[in-house]
């Protein structure tokens, strides 16, 4: 039973370092022109450039793609399945709506107005955390699942409690264990 949760422990770090690589790599262009900005003592026009909401998209498409494989791949969520929508939803009007908005805007105009300077790094962080929830329940619910096409493995079994993850579960998606996996 330990080798089992320490499996699980395993499995779910790994799951992080994989989620926090996907975005350093969505981030690594940004940083490196951030870096040439600095170098040329405009690291002010970053915030003012439409940079931070390019990143934003990107971010926010991720994470509804993630949303979305969760959908497919678990198809008998019941009540959850209105709460990963609601995910969708909210993704789309939060970060990738006003994301848009803000780099057709920027473009589009000879002078920013100096609120895009706090409003892109926010919808950046915004995108971050969905990205980063997206990818836990999409793992959670593809575990799940994997699962529950295995059988029972005799009467010895115990059922353990999947861990979610916790923004996951403040944020009301799985506010009881969600699943259970077996363990000898």
């Amino acid at each position: 039973m330990a080798t089992t949760s320490q499996d699980s422990e395993q499995q779910s770090l790994s799951m992080m370092y994989g989620t926090y690589a996907d975005i350093l790599f969505v981030l690594f262009p940004f940083l490196v022109i951030g870096m040439q900005r600095l170098w040329d003592g405009r690291l002010y026009d970053t915030l003012m450039q439409p940079d931070l909401s390019i990143a934003a998209a990107i971010l926010a498409g991720l994470a509804m793609g993630k949303f979305v494989l969760g959908l497919v791949v678990n198809r008998e969520l019941g009540r959850y399945k209105e709460r990963i929508v609601f995910f969708i939803a909210l993704t789309l009007f939060v970060v990738l709506g006003p994301s848009i908005i803000l780099m057709l805007s920027i473009v589009g105009n000879a002078e920013v107005p100096g609120f895009v300077a706090f409003v892109q790094p926010v919808l950046l962080i915004i995108a971050i955390s969905l990205y980063s929830t997206a990818v836990s329940i999409s793992n959670l619910l593809t575990r799940f699942a994997a699962d529950e096409g295995q059988p029972e493995r005799g009467k010895r079994a115990a059922r353990l409690p999947i861990p979610t993850p916790g923004l996951a579960r403040r944020l009301w998606i799985f506010p009881v264990e969600p699943a259970t996996m077996v363990c000898e």
